[in-house]
């Protein structure tokens, strides 16, 4: 089985989480579950049931256009967390789904129980607070990176961040993370 461990975090926003605290919450209190590629640990339209740290494996983030057209939107890598956060924590659906690209293993606690407690645990709380923030930054840091820098900037940004990309998803989701084109993605890796 497939076990990357990230050396800096892929996904900026764990910078700055209780990354010890979520790790913990989920490798104590959850159960370890398997997915193998292809499977949904989410899919879009159902409430998001788990919040999960990756042991092994890849996932992606999918968002769907009206006409079905899919938009690859978050990547995720083992020793990160995956959920529809903050969504599943409010039993609201998921816009997304999110897909093991290769197997993984995940340990997956029950987002509606730490919603539930979320409401009489202040530390608990105030982490969910503090993730949301970090993930807010990190969405609005890419929508602005996606208006204000070129494509080649950020794909040279990803690349530095993690060369070995290409060995873990295609191209195709690559270039939808970046919001261009295979074609477009292919001749930035030429150059």
């Amino acid at each position: 089985m497939l076990c990357l461990e990230m050396s800096s975090n892929f996904n900026t926003y764990y910078e700055n989480i209780d990354h010890d605290f979520w790790r913990k919450l989920c490798v104590e209190q959850g159960v370890l579950r398997s997915y193998d590629k292809g499977d949904y640990f989410i899919e879009r339209g159902q409430v998001g049931r788990y919040i999960g740290f990756v042991k092994s494996g890849t996932l992606k983030y999918v968002a769907y256009g009206a006409d079905g057209s899919e938009s690859i939107i978050g990547l995720e890598f083992a020793g990160e967390f995956v959920a529809d956060f903050p969504f599943s924590l409010y039993g609201r659906k998921s816009r997304v789904s999110i897909v093991a690209v290769t197997p993984c293993e995940i340990y997956c606690i029950s987002a509606r129980e730490v919603g539930m407690h979320m409401k009489s645990d202040y530390e608990l709380y105030r982490v969910v607070a503090e993730s949301n923030v970090a993930l807010f930054d990190t969405t609005y840091n890419r929508y602005i990176n996606l208006h204000v820098k070129s494509a080649q900037e950020r794909y040279n940004e990803l690349i530095e961040k993690y060369e070995d990309i290409f060995s873990y998803f295609s191209l195709k989701d690559i270039a939808s993370f970046l919001n261009i084109t295979p074609t477009h993605l292919s001749r930035l890796r030429k150059s």
